[in-house]
This record gives C-alpha cells, structure tokens and sequence, in this order.
C-alpha cells in the first residue's frame, strides 16, 4: 500500500513530466483505464481519478492496459529502429559521408533522423556520423598515419576544413593529438531511465544517470582530466556493463565484473574501495565508512568523497545513509536511491534463500 503522501509526490512528478522518476512508479488512470509512465505526454488525470503501482506487473494485475503513447513496458527513450538502424550503417561504414540519396537508399527520413538523433545523443545524425569519422582519424594520427593522410581517410577534400571539424569535436588540432586518448561514449537504457556510459577500450571510466545535476560538467571535466575526445561509439567495457546492468535490475545480479577506472584522490579511492566492500542489500552510515578507513573525524569527508563517485550502481554509493537511517542526497535522486536498496534487499533475500 503506498502512503498518501508518497502519492501525492508520485502525482506532482506526474503533472511534472520527471524523467528522473521513471520505473520508481507506474499511475494507472482510472477513467480511461490505462497505466503510463511519470513522464508521459498525455494530458494529466486528476489526482482522485490516479492509482499508483510500484511495477508494471502490480497495474497490469490491476486490469490495466499499458498506454499507447508513452509504452510503459519498454525502457524509455529507448532506442527507435531508425536510430539503431543509423547507427549500424556508420559502423558498417564509418568513413562515409551521408547525402540525402543514403537516406533514401535506407527508407528514412533525414528529418526524422536529425529529430530522432538530437533526441537520444543531443546531436543529429550528420554530427554523429562526423564525430565518428573524427573518432577513426584520431585512432589513424595515434598509430603513426600523417595528418594530410587522416584527412583522405575521412574523406575531407579541405584541409582547412579537416583542422576545423577536428578541432571542434575532439577539442584540440589534428598536429597536436598524437598523445591523446579517444573514449566512447553510449546510451543505455535501464528500468530507472536511461544512462550514460564512458569508456576507452579496457575499462569503464563513467556511469550515470543522463539527467544527473551537473552532468555536462562531470564530463567536461573528465575529457579535460584525460585529454581524451569523447565520441559516440562501442567498446568492450560498455557492451560488458550494458548486460550486466540488464542482469542486475532483472535481479539476476549481484556484483560486477566489468573493469573500472577510478581516478580520484587517494582518499576518494579508499573511499570508494570502501563502498564496493558493502554487501548488498545491506547499508552502511558515513560515520561507519569514516571509521573503517581511519579517518573517523573525517565524515563531511566522506560525504563529499561519496558525492564525487562517477560510477553509479556500479560503486555503491546509494548504499550509503545517514546515522539516523534516513536516506541522504543521491545525485540521481533519492527516489531512485529508495529503490535501489530495496530492489537490492530483495536480490540479497533471494540469494539468500537459494543458498
């Protein structure tokens, strides 16, 4: 049974549109009889006519129907088959530069395309399929290619040209990257909203929420921590924690394998160490992770440490409550963190019981 008051803040993110509520709850709208997600577009029922559900099963189980416009039983802003389509002609092709005869040959829409990309990755498709033209000539200059032979190899006719395109998606002139790094970047979809995902070709550096606070900046600084270029693309690491995380919110999963790539300060990574050593389905208060790595004076420390951890789910910060048990600030929200840790007791309590 949900409280009122969990109601009526499960209505107001309703009436909000918040993607940041998404899979935390379901409203099945009892004059129409169908049940949607918190941000559906649709016009907003009153809050005497809303039933609230914690999972679709509970509102389909409630004779529900799942609404047509916002598709509650698929993740949302998931991946449209234009998109995916896209997607794997440039990997079929990187080097190729679109017209609008590809489209056609393809049976889409360039608006469609640039509508649906801007969407998803916050570029259109034309961005997308550069980025990664820029992505290969980086990897060409790296291993040793001249930068007049990267130019041909992404098929620009200017050098001029080249320089500009390159210096404005990997933030540095096509001369000076030898040295540099490339990092992927993906889209994953999740029960609890989509995610982000970076990482180069070993290890997986960053994994949040997209509508993290202050998530531009979070990637702003670990491009310029890393004088890498970010660019839309796959890698083992992201293939890698994509499953896992589909394992892990289907319950099947309770630790990660997926390598990592932690920088941070020496006691930000002791802290970090720390929360990978908290069982799930349990929790642990600041006052106790202080304690456990000597630093029991150093709670506003560790709060801060915790904060500033860019693997979500992953390093469990979420497991991480005040002395009193109350939950504290998660920059993916608390709701989100309200859900993690019970779906984790629930894994814990099933494991439990299967051993």
């Amino acid at each position: 049974m949900i409280s009122l008051k969990l109601q009526r803040e499960y209505y107001n993110a309703l009436v909000d549109k918040r993607t940041d509520y998404e899979g935390v709850f379901y409203v099945g709208v009892k004059t129409t009889g169908v049940f949607c997600r918190p941000s559906c577009p649709a016009r907003k029922p009153k809050f005497e006519n809303c039933e609230f559900f914690h999972t679709a099963e509970q509102a389909l189980l409630s004779s529900y129907r799942p609404c047509k416009r916002c598709k509650p039983l698929i993740h949302p802003n998931s991946v449209s088959e234009v998109v995916k389509k896209l997607v794997e002609a440039v990997e079929e092709n990187p080097e190729k530069r679109w017209k609008d005869k590809d489209f056609q040959q393809l049976s889409v829409d360039a608006s469609t395309a640039r509508r649906q990309f801007k969407k998803r990755f916050g570029m259109t498709f034309v961005e997308y399929a550069r980025a990664r033209r820029m992505g290969l000539a980086m990897k060409e200059i790296r291993s040793g290619l001249k930068v007049i032979d990267a130019q041909h190899v992404t098929g620009y006719e200017s050098a001029s040209g080249f320089r500009d395109a390159f210096s404005k998606i990997m933030g540095s002139a096509p001369a000076s990257s030898e040295h540099s790094t490339v990092l992927k970047t993906a889209w994953i979809d999740t029960k609890l909203g989509p995610m982000i995902g970076i990482s180069d070709e070993k290890a997986l550096y960053l994994l949040e929420f997209v509508d993290r606070r202050g998530l531009e900046r979070e990637v702003e600084r670990l491009r310029h921590k890393t004088k890498s270029a970010i660019i839309p693309g796959t890698s083992e690491p992201l293939r890698s924690i994509e499953k896992e995380l589909e394992a892990y919110f289907n319950g099947n999963l309770s630790a990660f394998s997926t390598p990592l790539h932690m920088s941070g300060s020496t006691f930000q990574l002791n802290v970090w160490k720390e929360l990978e050593r908290i069982p799930i389905g349990e929790t642990r208060s600041y006052t106790e992770i202080a304690k456990h790595i000597d630093h029991p004076t150093a709670v506003r420390a560790v709060a801060r440490a915790n904060g500033c951890n860019q693997l979500a789910i992953i390093i469990p910060c979420h497991r991480v409550i005040r002395a009193n048990g109350d939950l504290a600030g998660y920059a993916g929200g608390l709701h989100r963190k309200k859900w993690l840790i019970e779906h984790e007791r629930k894994v814990a309590n099933k494991k439990g019981q299967v051993l």
